[in-house]
């Protein structure tokens, strides 16, 4: 059968190819929300969750074309910022930078929590994971760590630990080597690490889990020992210090982490669009550059890697919460 199609049909076809073509990428772009929009963030402003989510607003307003500010909900280790995301409406104007303590430690923690993570979150893209390191004091006793396992099996319960609070990240790695070293040792728990490093650099504690963001400059300057550190391997920024799983804690691994998430239903598209640009100011030189000085490693990647990243995390410190019988 013979085609016969006129000059004028192929030019319509070939107008409405065109066209269609052309509606893809401002879909796209029509996919982000027109009004300014809210990273919260659970910590207080100057702290490393919240410079992050600084760099990023910074960053993502050009590429969204609208005002993207960070605004601070202080409380509760971060939940009390879940908690008021969660309620917000999914039109992409208020997003929530999650992390350890809100999106993995308190599902376990809170049995009246307000939020299910899984159910009440449209996750967007995992920023960095941040190891913890132990830290002393150059005048401690032990400052390997086979030398801290020995103290505390000597002074059960006496030798003491800082924390940024219960439920934190120092108190979780803690409380994971209380398990698989077989010790006892004291929980102090502080309001942030701030006061807790304050009392740590002036000897009213022993240890801390510290996370390597907050100890980095303190162990550069001298004031502190990295005994070892809690990441699967070494980080670069601590390359020469070994981490718990080669002393002989095989598996060991304790980091915090932060990521950003939506309102749950956010419109697909939305989502899309939000996770590729976050994933391409993580890909910018002088970003990685900072987030590497923030000592967070592995960022980036899609939806469903961030989704299947927070499962796992909430299995893991579910298993440390109930096995080491902590309560807030």
């Amino acid at each position: 059968m013979i085609n016969r199609r006129t000059p004028s049909m192929y030019r319509r076809t070939f107008l409405s190819a065109g066209a269609v073509a052309l509606a893809a990428p401002a879909a796209f772009a029509q996919a982000l929300p027109t009004r300014p929009v809210r990273i919260i963030v659970g910590f207080s402003a100057g702290g490393g969750t919240d410079a992050v989510a600084r760099l990023l607003a910074q960053k993502l307003a050009p590429m969204w074309n609208t005002t993207v500010v960070v605004e601070n909900k202080v409380g509760a280790a971060g939940v009390i910022a879940a908690e008021y995301v969660a309620k917000q409406p999914a039109d992409g104007t208020t997003l929530l930078m999650a992390n350890f303590s809100s999106h993995a430690v308190a599902p376990a923690l809170y049995p009246k929590l307000g939020y299910t993570v899984a159910t009440d979150f449209t996750p967007l893209t995992l920023v960095g994971v941040t190891p913890n390191v132990l830290v002393c004091r150059p005048g401690a006793d032990a400052k390997t760590l086979r030398e801290v396992i020995a103290l505390c099996k000597a002074m059960p319960g006496q030798v003491s630990f800082g924390s940024a609070g219960q439920g934190s990240a120092q108190h979780l790695a803690l409380e994971m080597f209380k398990l698989r070293a077989g010790v006892d040792a004291l929980h102090v728990p502080y309001k942030g690490s701030g006061p807790m490093l304050t009392d740590l650099l002036g000897g009213q504690i022993d240890y801390s889990f510290e996370t390597m963001s907050s100890a980095i400059q303190q162990v550069r300057q001298g004031k502190l020992v990295a005994i070892a550190q809690t990441s699967a391997k070494r980080s670069k920024q601590f390359a020469d210090v070994p981490t718990v799983a080669e002393l002989g804690f095989p598996g060991f691994q304790a980091a915090t982490w932060y990521g950003m998430v939506g309102p749950a239903r956010m419109p697909a598209a939305m989502g899309a669009r939000m996770s590729e640009d976050i994933n391409k100011v993580l890909a910018m030189p002088d970003v990685a550059e900072k987030l590497e000085g923030y000592s967070a490693e592995g960022g980036g990647g899609s939806m469903q890697r961030f989704a299947e990243f927070m499962a796992e995390e909430q299995v893991r410190w579910g298993k440390v919460i109930k096995d080491a019988k902590v309560k807030i």
